[in-house]
C-alpha cells in the first residue's frame, strides 16, 4: 500500500483480488478498478458485494480508454498472460499520465510472460525502478513517478 494518500488503480483487476483486497484494508481510500472483460467486472462486483467493500469503482476499460483520474497515488496490474508484450507496455508507458506526482506502479509479472523486457521498459520510463520481489518466476516491480 502505497503511503501517500489517493485513490488507487487496479489495471486488469480481473475478477478483483488484488483491489478489492487493497480497498477492503484502508476504507478511506477509493480505488478504481477496470478490466475488458465484462464477465471479470460483473465477478468483480460480486465479489465486492460479498465481501462488504463499498470504496471500490469497478468499469470497463481497455487499459486506461475510460480512466478520466489522472492523482492516482498508485497504479497496479497484474497483467494477463495472454495480454502479450503491446499491452503490458501500454499499461506501464500509459501510467505516467494517470499518476500522481510520487505516485508509484506496482506491477506483478512472470517472468516467461515477459518480466525482463518489462523491467527494461519501466527503467526507460521511470528514474526509480525496483524489483521488490522475485519468487519463483514471478517478480514484483514497483516505479515510481519523480
Amino acid at each position: 500500500m502505497p503511503e501517500s494518500p489517493g485513490p488507487l488503480l487496479d489495471v486488469g483487476c480481473g475478477y478483483g483480488p488484488i483491489g478489492l483486497a487493497l480497498a477492503k484494508e484502508d476504507s478511506q481510500r477509493n480505488v478504481h478498478m477496470v478490466d475488458v472483460n465484462e464477465r471479470a467486472l460483473a465477478l468483480a462486483q460480486k465479489n465486492a458485494e460479498v465481501n462488504s467493500v463499498s470504496n471500490v469503482s469497478i468499469y470497463q476499460s481497455s487499459c486506461y480508454e475510460n480512466v478520466k483520474e489522472t492523482n492516482f497515488a498508485a497504479i497496479l496490474s497484474n497483467p494477463p498472460i495472454r495480454a502479450g508484450k503491446k499491452v503490458v507496455h501500454e499499461i506501464l508507458e500509459k501510467s505516467l499520465d494517470h499518476l500522481a506526482d510520487q505516485g508509484e506502479l506496482w506491477i506483478v509479472i512472470q517472468k516467461k510472460q515477459g518480466a525482463p523486457s518489462a523491467l527494461a521498459k519501466l527503467e526507460s520510463l521511470f528514474n526509480e525502478v525496483e524489483v521488490v520481489e522475485k519468487k519463483k518466476g514471478y517478480y514484483i516491480i514497483c516505479a515510481k513517478k519523480c
